[in-house]
């Protein structure tokens, strides 16, 4: 619990989206919303992100 009194939250808010993302096969098929937020958590992580899961059946990822 000690570690945790030196933690400081930092809270980012991002556009979401509403349009279906199930089809898409690409990274650039993402909505722009989309693409943004994956983008923004390389960038906080220091580390790609290479596989989306755009739905619950496994032929439904992107490979990036």
């Amino acid at each position: 619990m000690e570690d945790f009194n030196n933690v400081e939250v930092v809270y980012e808010d991002m556009p979401g989206w509403t349009e279906d993302i199930s089809k898409a096969r690409k990274f650039e098929d993402l909505p722009a919303a989309a693409q943004n937020y994956i983008k923004r958590l390389e960038e906080i992580l220091e580390v790609p992100i290479n596989f989306i899961g755009v739905g619950v059946h496994r032929a439904e990822m992107i490979f990036k």
